[in-house]
């Protein structure tokens, strides 16, 4: 992600690259909703806990799991434990140490469908919250109980995604209001690097110029491979899968 040397330095405030990030198995390399369940007397869920998730309602049921760890005792410092102790996906601080040092160019966002607790906790633990602009993910905070309680980002009408969350109806929402905030100057080019499924819908933002960052072998790499192998799929941006931070140019 080496930027053009025939293009004067921007100032600050307008930067000429967006780079967006996922969280989950992206920035780190597990699940932090599953990382978290470590903080758990047994280690694991339920049947009946387990049993109650409904496709495109995870969020629902991550408010369920979040409150049955609240009456098995699990504390606060035990959640931030765990939370803290999640490993960085591979080369991911490597690629954070390099944008960090060329932030004139570079303007960092996640985007993720974990929660701001789980997100701030960990990137304040590596050292890189400072790094990004805004976190768009759902809010959690702990309530006078001592419970973790996690909410719904948003309510939309696509129907590729969860009910909580559209990161497309984010992206496009971002990049209109910065070009308003940067005085009608869009960013130059987009990168956005994920692995989900969820990534997809984003991804259909980008346009020529831009490129998609999946990870190799996972649900977002795959999809995009048989989009790119159906005509009728029309994928502008470029597809750059990656195994490691370092990957990413």
């Amino acid at each position: 992600m080496t930027a053009p040397s025939n293009i004067t330095h921007a100032a600050p405030q307008e930067q000429r690259f967006l780079v967006l990030f996922d969280f989950d198995e992206t920035i780190i390399n597990e699940n932090s909703d599953d990382a978290v369940l470590n903080a758990l007397p047994g280690q694991q869920l339920p049947d009946w806990l387990k049993n109650s998730y409904r496709e495109g309602h995870y969020n629902e049921h991550m408010q369920r799991v979040l409150a049955y760890m609240a009456e098995q005792g699990v504390s606060k410092n035990s959640i931030h434990s765990a939370v803290e102790n999640i490993p960085p996906t591979p080369g991911l601080l490597n690629l954070l140490q390099y944008l960090q040092s060329h932030l004139q160019d570079f303007e960092l966002v996640v985007i993720s469908d974990a929660n701001m607790y789980f997100i701030e906790t960990w990137l304040e633990r590596a050292g890189v919250r400072h790094l990004f602009r805004k976190i768009f993910t759902n809010p959690a905070s702990f309530d006078a109980a001592g419970r973790l309680v996690l909410l719904p980002f948003h309510s939309h009408s696509c129907s590729r995604c969860p009910e909580n969350m559209c990161k497309q109806v984010i992206l496009r929402e971002y990049l209109a209001d910065r070009q308003k905030e940067r005085g009608g100057a869009p960013f130059q080019r987009v990168f956005y690097i994920g692995d989900g499924a969820n990534d997809i819908c984003p991804s259909l933002v980008l346009g020529p110029r831009d490129t998609a960052f999946p990870r190799r072998d996972f649900p977002m790499h795959r999809l995009l491979v048989e989009m790119q192998q159906s005509q009728a799929a029309k994928f502008k941006a470029n597809v750059v899968p990656w195994a490691s931070g370092g990957n990413i140019p």
